[in-house]
Order: structure tokens, then sequence, then C-alpha cells
């Protein structure tokens, strides 16, 4: 049995923009699945680089043949793939309950294996791939753009230094972390040329805000505030800033996560 896919992946109103492993990123040029009404829209959105993106698994290219997804993110699939809910008894859904509720991401993650295509939803953030081992050691993601990963690669849930992160720093006193050897799928409301990438050996980085999309693992994360004093900070206008400090990688864009127009 086979089956002979026409127009797809790329086809004369998209093309692939980024490979790695056994994933794909298809961008639409165009959105022509309009109305009249939305027609200008739609035209000068493409202009301005705002267009469909879809994420391409192909299960045959990876080394574990299978991949983990967020919630609800499957569009179709087509091969011999098999759904499961990627829950290994009691204990492990346990765990994987108290990481959702932590991190704020869905607690069980669909899991597919297989040989085969699995094509997700489109969005119109811009999606980013990721060698998880290029981080030392595992990654820690912002909430909110995990996409999808190799079932090989470890989520968990991870913890800041300090819990004024969670009171006043703009970030969650959890983080999803990925550990291990395999691709990871992040969402961006900018694109690759756009992002910062700073590796620190044994410095600072302080970081106005939740800019940061994904950093080292190994990296001690705190929200500080820019001088020693409350009346110090603030005079100065900033308050409190994101800081990373010690040996790993940070990659962060010029505008927040949540910002981003509504794709609804």
């Amino acid at each position: 049995m086979a089956i002979q896919m026409r127009n797809f992946p790329e086809g004369q109103n998209a093309r692939i923009t980024a490979q790695l492993g056994g994933y794909s990123v298809l961008e639409y040029e165009r959105d022509l699945s309009v109305s009249p009404q939305e027609a200008q829209l739609s035209y000068f959105a493409s202009k301005m680089n705002v267009r469909r993106r879809q994420l391409v698994c192909h299960l045959d290219q990876l080394a574990s043949r299978s991949v983990t997804m967020q919630a609800g993110a499957m569009q179709w699939m087509a091969g011999d793939v098999q759904p499961r809910t990627g829950i290994r008894g009691v204990g492990d859904f346990a765990r994987k309950l108290v990481r959702g509720s932590v991190t704020g991401e869905s607690a069980i993650k669909p899991e597919y294996e297989g040989s085969g295509i699995i094509t997700l939803e489109p969005t119109y953030k811009y999606i980013l791939l990721e060698q998880v081992s290029n981080w030392g050691g595992g990654m820690v993601i912002e909430d909110g753009s995990y996409l999808s990963s190799d079932s090989a690669i470890e989520l968990r849930a991870v913890m800041t230094t300090r819990a004024s992160a969670q009171i006043a720093g703009g970030e969650g006193l959890f983080n999803l972390g990925l550990f291990g050897d395999g691709v990871v799928a992040l969402e961006s409301c900018a694109p690759r040329e756009e992002l910062i990438i700073a590796d620190l050996t044994d410095d600072v980085l302080k970081i106005d805000g939740p800019l940061a999309i994904a950093w080292s693992a190994g990296l001690e994360f705190t929200v500080e505030r820019t001088t020693k004093s409350l009346i110090g900070s603030a005079a100065s206008g900033e308050g409190l800033v994101n800081v990373y400090r010690g040996t790993g990688r940070v990659m962060f864009a010029p505008v927040a996560q949540g910002h981003v127009w509504d794709e609804s």
C-alpha cells in the first residue's frame, strides 16, 4: 500500500523554509482561501511576511520514529501512524499532571509513532527548529512556545531560581525544560532573522521583560532589581529585569511572545 501526495508539501503557493531532522516548515506564499472582503488584508499581510506556516513531521526520518505534540496541534496524518497518550503508568500520569499545572502547558501531550507523515495545524507565528543537544545539557523554553519534539526528548518542569519571577518578572514560577538528543519545534512571534542569540561564558545577561524564547538549562535564571535599592530602581524607570548567569545560550526576540496579532 502507498499514498501519493500531489501539491504537497511544496506546491505553486507553498515552499519549505526550514528542515532539521525529520521536520520541515511549510510556508504559504499567500492566503488564497479568503473571501472577497478579506482579500485586501490578506494581500498586504503576505507582503509583510504575515503568512500561514505548518510543521510537517516525517516519522521515517526520526531515530525514535515517534513525536510528542502539543495537545490539539495535529491537523492530518498519512501512513501507518499510531496515536497514543504517552502515559506510562499511574506514576507517569501523576507527574505529567503536576508538570502541566505548574508550567501552564497541557498536562497530556499526545504521541504518534510509526511510519508516515503528520502535519500540524497552520499558524501565523514563526516556527523554529532547534537541536536540543546543542544547548549544553538541555534547554528551557518560554511558556506557550512548545509545538512538537522527538519523543526521545524528556520533558520536565524546571523551577526558576527565585520565586520573585512569578510575582513581578513576567515569568512563571516553572517553565518547560527539554532534555536529551533530538529536535524540538517552537513557535515564535519573531522570525529567526530578528532573533538574538547570546552565548555566555561565565557571564551575565539581563533582559527587561519576558523576551527570551529559550535558554540553556544550566544557566541560573533569576528576576532582580536593576539597582540594589527600591528607590534606585524606581528612579531608573526599569524596575525588574530577567537575569541569566553562567555558561550557556539564550535566544530572545525584540518583542515579547504575546506581541502577535490575534489568529482567531
